[in-house]
């Protein structure tokens, strides 16, 4: 038997027009490809797995729940509601969903709701099916899943002896956040997205295994790293279609493979503390792997207000930014003035200038190298913490020095 995705894609194509189907309680459980005529109540159900209560009580007054046949029903053009054709799913009289089409742009033809009445009895028995056989086996991956996100061994054993991971094989965790401010946490309608997300990369990634699970502010996507065994760059395309899934913005983690399941937490812990440091670092890009965290891989995990006393000034007058800037460049250059020069593009004279207020207002000595490593530390904490938001983004070497 085809499955319902297979049915529904295989309708949309016959009738060349996009369609949905929903259960009896109005909940999404598959949609053709969307390119078609579009109105705000389709795309909040895609977006959000269910209609919204207002339509729900528009459509259901056209009488779809005891309907035996199409049902069509016309747009509220005050609400921006787009009129429809409604199909009722049924098995043995019950009632098991719903199919639907926009009927506009052009509306259906008789002959269309036909074809669509003709397939409703297949796609119910389909529904059926799938609901008998995914119910109990989701919930129990969706348990495993969280279960080895908290480090439980015996979660990794169920879910390879039920088949959902191969044994004995690389494990690789990626994490995609909504992008917003840190700690703010995302609204019901965002974590529908990253499920909608997820669920469309696992289709299209069915060879590597993939795994998945919604948490309160982000997604973990679990991939078999048999996909990863080219490195870096594969890692990094996984990361790029995970952007493509999204219906939102999102930054994205990448974490180390582990040798089998039961590691899975080590890399998804790697892949969440680096999807924080892409959304907390100004030009840290969309994407970011631990390997290449650099000193943000001890950073994120220590207090953002232990900061070295003399930088406090500074941070607190937007007037300093050019100096903390300045003082940034010339300690990840390892406090090579002319290497900072030619980065900053400044004056030799400007720069030391810089150099020398700085010392005067945070009240240190860049002669001491332990001060340079607090002053350094505290300056990466404070990006991490928002609180020092630079200008000036370098992500490669310095320039050539200028032509005299």
């Amino acid at each position: 038997m085809a499955t319902l995705q297979q049915s529904v894609d295989d309708l949309a194509a016959r009738l060349g027009r996009p369609l949905l189907v929903e259960d009896r309680l109005h909940r999404v459980v598959a949609h053709s490809e969307q390119n078609g005529a579009m109105d705000d109540v389709r795309r909040d159900s895609i977006l959000r797995r269910r209609a919204a209560p207002e339509a729900r009580r528009r459509l259901a007054a056209a009488g779809i729940h005891d309907a035996a046949g199409p049902v069509r029903i016309p747009g509220a053009p005050e609400t921006g509601l787009l009129p429809r054709v409604c199909v009722p799913l049924r098995h043995d009289g019950g009632l098991l969903g719903f199919l639907w089409f926009i009927d506009a742009d052009p509306p259906m033809t008789q002959a269309q709701v036909a074809e669509a009445a003709a397939a409703a009895p297949g796609l119910g028995l389909t529904l059926l099916h799938e609901s008998l056989a995914a119910g109990l086996p989701a919930r129990r991956e969706l348990e495993a899943v969280a279960g080895l996100m908290l480090g439980e061994h015996d979660a990794a054993r169920r879910l390879v002896e039920a088949g959902a991971f191969p044994r004995a094989q690389p494990v690789t965790a990626l994490v995609a956040r909504p992008r917003g401010p840190v700690g703010t946490p995302p609204g019901e309608e965002a974590r529908a997205a990253l499920e909608q997300g997820a669920l469309t990369l696992r289709r299209r990634l069915t060879g590597h295994h993939p795994l998945h699970l919604v948490r309160h502010d982000h997604v973990v996507l679990l991939i078999a790293a048999g996909a990863l065994e080219s490195g870096p760059p594969v890692a990094l395309a996984i990361a790029e279609e995970l952007h493509a899934a999204m219906p939102l913005p999102v930054t994205v983690g990448v974490g180390r493979p582990r040798p089998e399941l039961d590691g899975a937490a080590a890399s998804y812990a790697e892949a969440r503390h680096a999807a924080e440091v892409a959304a907390r670092v100004t030009g840290a890009g969309r994407t970011a792997e631990w390997t290449r965290l650099g000193v943000y891989r001890m950073l994120t995990h220590l207090p953002g207000h232990e900061l070295h006393p003399g930088l406090e000034a500074l941070l607190g007058d937007d007037q300093h930014l050019p100096l903390l800037e300045t003082l940034e460049a010339y300690l990840d250059l390892a406090g090579s003035a002319v290497a900072t020069s030619r980065a900053l593009r400044l004056h030799r004279t400007s720069l030391y200038y810089r150099l020398q207020r700085v010392e005067e207002l945070a009240g240190t000595d860049l002669k001491d190298g332990g001060e340079r490593l607090a002053l350094h530390l505290s300056l990466k904490l404070a990006r991490l913490s928002g609180r020092y938001r630079p200008r000036i983004t370098r992500t490669g070497p310095p320039p050539p020095p200028a032509a005299p």
